[in-house]
């Protein structure tokens, strides 16, 4: 609406106005058939949205919506490693998303021992990436605000985020009272119950078949934080001021002006409030 636009210009829109939309489906099953629907409802961008990107099925499944579909955007992922970025690339699609494990709920770094710290991974894939002229996503792991400065100086053209929006008015569930203090649960996409939702839904499994789940997440209380466009325009105000402090008026000038010194653990804390009692 003209409201919404007048109120927010700076949300993503097309070049009739329209906020831009990225809608996510799987590898298997009707996925080709999910696909059709939304590039016929003018979806901007098909997400191929799968823990791990870099199989023989995810990669299959890219290379069909890319030849069924030539004029789409595809964004494929999950992958941590240069070979899984290269391999997405060959297969057709137009920017990676790059992170296992290094969400806030997700487990799969401890329960199947796979993954790649965040920033690591966001570096070394976008050096394989940008030769390519391909823009990688750093999916998960910004625990502070400053994370996604970080991010975006390591190589990253944009940085996904979830926990910094579970317990806004926009997230699902309602609010709940503990101790006095509101919060909403936070659930990952790999957390027990998630899976037992999908199985119970999608595959008719009843309650004495969900002892095989393996979960490879949890769930949690955040705590409540009212409307998603404040806790939005705060992570705007730190993210043009870490570029500010890199003398960078772009996310390009931020690849080229960024320098990264390694801190310890007393750095680490110095970095924080400290002696102080915070009010």
């Amino acid at each position: 609406s003209i409201i919404n636009f007048e109120k927010y210009p700076h949300s993503t829109k097309d070049e009739l106005g329209r906020y831009r939309v990225g809608a996510a489906i799987g590898v298997v099953n009707d996925f080709i058939e999910r696909a059709e629907a939304l590039v016929n409802a003018k979806v901007d961008a098909l997400v191929v949205d799968v823990a791990h990107g870099h199989n023989d099925v995810a990669l299959q499944a890219v290379s069909q919506i890319r030849k069924k579909f030539k004029n789409i955007d595809i964004i494929g992922g999950n992958v941590a490693t240069k070979a899984g970025v290269l391999d997405l690339i060959k297969r057709g699609v137009d920017a990676v998303k790059v992170g296992i494990g290094p969400g806030g709920l997700c487990t799969t770094r401890i329960v199947a021992g796979v993954g790649v710290p965040q920033f690591t991974a966001v570096q070394e894939c976008s050096f394989a990436a940008r030769k390519k002229g391909v823009p990688i996503i750093a999916d998960g792991g910004t625990n502070f605000p400053g994370d996604i400065a970080k991010a975006l100086a390591a190589g990253a053209s944009a940085c996904m985020l979830a926990g910094w929006f579970a317990g806004t008015d926009e997230s699902p569930g309602g609010v709940i009272m503990r101790k006095g203090m509101k919060f909403k649960v936070h659930r990952g996409s790999a957390s027990f119950l998630a899976i037992a939702d999908r199985k119970i839904e999608l595959e008719n499994h009843t309650e004495n078949q969900l002892n095989s789940i393996v979960p490879e997440g949890v769930e949690a209380l955040v705590p409540y934080k009212g409307r998603v466009a404040d806790v939005i325009y705060q992570l705007q105000g730190a993210l043009r001021s870490g570029m500010s402090y890199c003398n960078a008026k772009s996310i390009k000038e931020l690849w080229k002006n960024a320098r990264f010194i390694k801190i310890t653990e007393a750095g680490f804390r110095e970095s924080k409030s400290h002696n102080v009692q915070e009010i």
